[in-house]
């Protein structure tokens, strides 16, 4: 059960302050995941039923007229029209706030608690905002902080054109890929991710570097395939039970059912598939990096972790390990899928195809994984938000709030919390098995076929549902 240890974190923060400079590398800032060590619940229950769960959802579908699912996937209700594009205005707005967050990296506290910065940018973005996007929609196109820049560059500058060079076909979404590993290497084994000055830096050099890019091959191209962020933010909002439907001369926005546009998007290039499996197991590694499973495993003992610059070696071999092993695995069951239906098609764009059912999976983990951030760090974020230069301001009236670590402390709070994850982690299993069954029908033309296909799939997806279910479950070390 995640649980913040702010003991330890204020400990860590003192002792940053008490060594030399040229050791500070070494101590470990938490960062957003970090977790407790016992969840005392019978959790063995927990994996049998969250397995057997999706087991037997794969066992209905068989049963059921992929017809009416497919009539089900495509219903949609407008909610309303637009009277205008505010995007401009609500980027610009949004980068300017980004601008002053880096501003509050530099030169406010380098208590990662008490400066927005890694608050907004790791508990904020990196889970609030995904959250959204999972749920409601493609929220991220109205505060992308590039958009509304480059726009007004663009016009002043007055091109024809948006874009200065033609984006090379051959790069796919491979920039993407790179800039999602980097960002997973960063938070996860980097030794001092939330250190507020060091991700100043990192944030000015990344948007500055994105918007030459995206003035060199224009903003649309270099978003959808160059653009980690914009990349992971777009695919994660296909979850979302709303999206902007665009019409000659306006757009409307229209609702759906959870996870039914997932169906109908295309087959992406090994680069996008590649690059969802890296979004599901570096949550996945983040979680099994901490186990007493894997610091037993890398020579560490638990009770007397080092700190992250000990394991940095063995952290990022540990984290291309997992994106391997998850990749060959999934397209073993896909390539054994295709197979068992007698299809000949490559393997490769069914796995480009198939990807897109692991989108509710990468989501329910992230909520899983890091609920009780959001619920905690959150509230750090509401207080610091008000006073971005520790210098006594209180622009909202939230700078003195109380922060109340009650929500994810107790016997009662583990209860909730723990069957909170569950249920998410199994939702989102079940999810992807309904994806991936009407993917599979749409692509195979018959139920039969379709569910043959589907049962390799289907039994890693259930033993991923137990893996998942364990690593909230297991001892951590830190």
């Amino acid at each position: 059960m995640p649980l913040n240890r702010f003991p330890a974190r204020f400990l860590l923060l003192v002792m940053f302050w008490l060594v030399p400079a040229t050791s500070r590398f070494d101590q470990a800032f938490a960062h957003a995941s970090d977790r407790g060590h016992v969840m005392l619940l019978p959790t063995g229950y927990y994996l049998l039923g969250g397995a057997i769960a999706v087991a037997l959802s794969f066992v209905v579908l068989f049963f059921v007229d992929p017809r009416s699912l497919d009539r089900l996937a495509r219903v949609r209700a407008t909610v309303f029209r637009p009277p205008v594009d505010g995007k401009l205005v609500s980027s610009s707005v949004s980068f300017l706030v980004l601008a002053g967050l880096v501003a509050a990296g530099f030169q406010g506290s380098r208590d990662p608690l008490s400066n927005p910065l890694p608050l907004v940018v790791w508990t904020v973005l990196w889970v609030g905002i995904v959250l959204l996007q999972g749920v409601a929609g493609n929220l991220w196109r109205w505060i992308n902080p590039w958009y509304g820049p480059w726009r007004l560059f663009v016009l002043a500058a007055g091109r024809g054109t948006d874009r200065w060079l033609d984006y090379p076909k051959a790069l796919s979404l491979w920039p993407a890929f790179v800039g999602l590993s980097l960002l997973a290497w960063f938070e996860l084994i980097y030794p001092a991710p939330d250190d507020p000055a060091r991700l100043a830096a990192v944030v000015a050099v990344y948007w500055a570097a994105t918007f030459v890019l995206m003035v060199l091959f224009g903003f649309d191209r270099w978003s959808r395939d160059g653009e980690f962020l914009t990349v992971f933010m777009g695919m994660i909002s296909r979850i979302g039970m709303l999206a902007t439907q665009r019409l000659p001369g306006s757009a409307e926005l229209r609702l759906n059912l959870p996870g039914a546009r997932l169906a109908d998007q295309p087959s992406l290039p090994i680069a996008g598939t590649a690059f969802l499996l890296l979004a599901l197991a570096s949550v996945s590694f983040d979680g099994l990096m901490r186990t007493f499973v894997w610091l037993g495993l890398v020579g560490i003992n638990p009770l007397e972790f080092p700190g992250r610059s000990a394991v940095m070696k063995a952290n990022t071999v540990g984290l291309w390990t997992t994106f391997c092993v998850l990749g060959a695995v999934f397209l073993l069951a896909v390539a054994a899928g295709e197979r068992l239906a007698g299809r000949r098609a490559s393997a490769l764009e069914a796995a480009g195809a198939l990807v897109w059912s692991i989108m509710p999976i990468a989501l329910a983990y992230h909520f899983s994984h890091y609920l009780t951030s959001l619920l905690v760090n959150g509230q750090y974020a509401l207080s610091a938000i008000s006073d971005p230069f520790a210098n006594g301001l209180n622009l909202f009236g939230t700078a003195r709030h109380h922060v109340s670590a009650g929500a994810v402390l107790g016997a009662e709070s583990a209860w909730v919390i723990w069957n909170l994850q569950a249920t998410a982690i199994i939702a989102g299993h079940v999810l992807a098995v309904v994806s991936a069954h009407l993917i599979a029908w749409r692509r195979h033309g018959s139920a039969r076929l379709a569910t043959i296909s589907q049962l390799p799939l289907a039994v890693l997806m259930v033993a991923y549902t137990v893996f998942g279910l364990w690593l909230l479950s297991t001892p951590t070390g830190y």
